[in-house]
């Protein structure tokens, strides 16, 4: 069941790059998806994230370690754009990294002794919101200019540092402190948290208009419908 998690969260990466790159995705779907993904992280960062790890950790550190996140993503984000020039898609590459890494080492973590209906709705969630921003960040990188085989190559690399970190995430934080593991969701949190107000909604709003704030409600009822039922 692990491994067959893993593979559907992170093939959504490869998956949304190849529809990207190769496939005829217009701007206003690509902005509607990439709200849609939105509208999941939002529910992914308050429900899954933040809100469960504040109820077993010391609360001030937690919120702190929000912030934390929000700060590290920022920075990175910047630097991303300072680099690869802006509207590369690079930042969304950062923001599905960032989030990513903790995410997946928490899904691993989800995944023992969890029922199949909770595997599925926290798996289902991530696969929301990987998949669109995954086809809209490729596209963006290969409109300016790089190369569609390093696009790829990009993404099918970030799809395995986050397989990886599910992984050892099943693997070796089994025995860990919950109190340590809420620290690693709110960093989680507050990287979505960032990414939703520097690059996710800024750049739907820009490709799909008025259009955006219908598709991130649809994402956020989705993705909370699949956690109402874990």
């Amino acid at each position: 069941m692990t491994l067959i998690v893993i593979a559907v969260v992170s093939g959504a990466l490869i998956l949304g790059a190849v529809w990207g790159i190769y496939g005829n995705l217009s701007k206003q779907t690509e902005g509607f998806l990439v709200a849609l993904a939105g509208g999941a992280l939002i529910v992914s960062a308050v429900l899954e994230l933040i809100n469960p790890a504040i109820e077993k950790a010391q609360t001030g550190v937690a919120l702190a370690i929000v912030f934390a996140g929000a700060l590290v993503f920022t920075g990175l984000d910047y630097l991303v754009k300072k680099k690869w020039g802006s509207g590369s898609g690079g930042g969304l590459l950062a923001a599905i990294t960032l989030d990513g890494i903790p995410e997946n080492l928490a899904l691993g973590v989800a995944l023992i002794g969890a029922d199949a209906l909770a595997v599925a709705a926290l798996s289902g969630s991530i696969f929301l919101s990987n998949l669109p921003e995954a086809a809209g960040g490729a596209k963006e990188m290969t409109e300016n200019g790089t190369s569609k085989k390093k696009v790829l190559l990009l993404w099918c690399v970030t799809a395995l540092i986050l397989s990886l970190a599910a992984y050892l995430g099943n693997q070796l934080l089994a025995g860990v402190a919950e109190e340590t593991l809420a620290y690693i969701r709110c960093f989680a949190g507050g990287a979505v948290v960032a990414s939703l107000a520097i690059e996710v909604f800024p750049k739907a709003f820009k490709n799909d208009q008025y259009w955006t704030g219908l598709a991130a409600a649809l994402g956020l009822i989705l993705a909370f419908f699949l956690n109402s039922l874990a």
